[in-house]
């Protein structure tokens, strides 16, 4: 594909915690110029169910963004070019949503220790029969009137250091990418930079990465400096690791995270989407 070419490797749709149904996603996507494009929703591959066809120009191919845990941190796999029916992936979505079936009461437990009942049945209304995530708790928080806005919400209930933020739920690295590989897909490390690990830590996760059989990360995530960009790059070449792009994308209100990415003109980087 040209460098010019407008990709989107890493979207969610109200299957987890974005706005825009998948069929309406797809229609924007294509609106955009897109033309290769993954919904990843959080742990649930439901957004392909009675998908329609993709408008003319855009391809879409099997996509997850899995939770996991490392070393007691949070992190999150991409899951692309997924079998979606595979027994594997079939299996992984169930695992996972008993895991956030788990951690969504145990949040609400937790927020009714801190005087806010009902948590756990306001989430999963905020969900619409998706899986159950902090952006639901933190809706529902404000429409009870408990906080004021989204970002006190995490700041004072669900953020980090926060007692509801846990990792304890999830899969480890190995099995998430585990589950990867056997539904035939590639794995790849979600927004590196947002873990807010030193260099050396980052590159301890991606030693440990590939040896778990993870083969590329994501190169740009919505917007980010060129000074990012520019590491994580230095960071795939070190590592012998395949380079995506994608938006993050989950409501069209945020402009940074607005739909199709492309790769850096003149990368000498190896694109994600020659693994398949």
């Amino acid at each position: 594909m040209p460098a010019s070419t407008l990709i989107d490797l890493h979207t969610h749709t109200t299957a987890s915690d974005g706005s825009m149904p998948p069929g309406a996603l797809l229609t924007a996507a294509h609106d955009a110029g897109v033309e290769l494009l993954a919904l990843t929703d959080h742990d649930t591959t439901a957004a392909y169910a009675g998908l329609p066809a993709p408008p003319p120009g855009l391809t879409v191919i099997g996509g997850i963004e899995l939770s996991a845990v490392w070393r007691r941190q949070g992190i999150h796999i991409l899951g692309l070019a997924i079998a979606i029916d595979s027994d594997a992936m079939v299996g992984a979505c169930a695992t996972q949503a008993h895991a956030r079936t788990t951690r969504a009461r145990a949040i609400a437990d937790e927020l009714g220790r801190r005087g806010i009942s009902d948590a756990f049945d306001g989430a999963a209304r905020q969900a619409g029969g998706g899986v159950i995530g902090r952006p639901h708790f933190a809706q529902h928080l404000l429409e009870i009137g408990a906080v004021k806005s989204l970002e006190q919400a995490y700041r004072k209930y669900l953020g980090k250091g926060q007692a509801v933020n846990g990792t304890l739920h999830w899969p480890s690295l190995g099995t998430a990418i585990g589950w990867i590989r056997d539904a035939g897909g590639v794995a790849v490390l979600a927004h590196p930079a947002h873990y807010r690990l030193t260099r050396m830590r980052l590159n301890e996760l991606l030693s440990d990465f590939v040896a778990a059989g993870g083969q590329a990360l994501e190169l740009i995530s919505g917007a980010q400096t060129p000074a990012i960009t520019a590491l994580l790059g230095e960071l795939a070449r070190r590592h012998e690791l395949a380079v995506s792009v994608g938006s993050d994308f989950h409501h069209p209100q945020q402009h940074w995270n607005r739909l199709g990415r492309s790769l850096p003109s003149g990368s000498d980087l190896k694109p994600v989407w020659e693994l398949w």
